[in-house]
């Protein structure tokens, strides 16, 4: 009854044919922005043709509908605001095989402040922290292990608001 094998293509629903390697990429980029290496590779992943793949995501490409630096940009949004540092972008970018010149100018052109996000990183995070020392401590190694350089994070913890 149930016939699950990752390999082979849905059944058409309601006696419609199974959607194309287009409609399939159209679908996955209208819910966000994917990567071309990461579009392709959810495509060929859920069973439709390498070549298919190449042809539909070359299309969406020349059309607009699939763009790495849109993608580049819209990661970066997303990573910031999810409290990463400029190191875990990076690399985190660097995984989705985007140009380094797309790299370099996305993470170039974000008008954020280091410095300031670490510090409300810190304030938001370890404000009930009595013990300066312990507080310290903690806030900076949680800001390098979500990608902050060490001076940010130095700068960040010892940051002191003008009462």
């Amino acid at each position: 009854m149930f016939d699950n094998d990752p390999g082979q293509p849905r059944k058409a629903r309601r006696g419609r044919p199974p959607a194309t390697a287009l409609q399939r990429a159209i679908g996955l980029l209208t819910r966000r922005e994917h990567s071309r290496k990461e579009l392709t590779r959810k495509l060929v992943s859920r069973g439709v043709d390498a070549a298919e793949v190449e042809a539909a995501v070359d299309k969406l490409t020349g059309a607009g509908w699939q763009d790495d630096r849109r993608f580049a940009e819209s990661l970066v949004r997303s990573r910031v605001a999810n409290g990463y540092g400029p190191l875990h972008i990076r690399a985190e970018l660097g995984t989705h095989d985007l140009a380094p010149a797309i790299r370099e100018c996305v993470m170039e052109e974000f008008d954020g402040d280091w410095a300031q996000i670490a510090r409300d990183l810190v304030a938001r995070r370890f404000e009930r922290l009595e013990d300066a020392r312990e507080r310290e401590r903690r806030a900076s190694e949680y800001l390098i292990r979500r990608g902050f350089p060490g001076d940010v994070a130095r700068a960040a913890v010892r940051f002191q608001p003008d009462d």
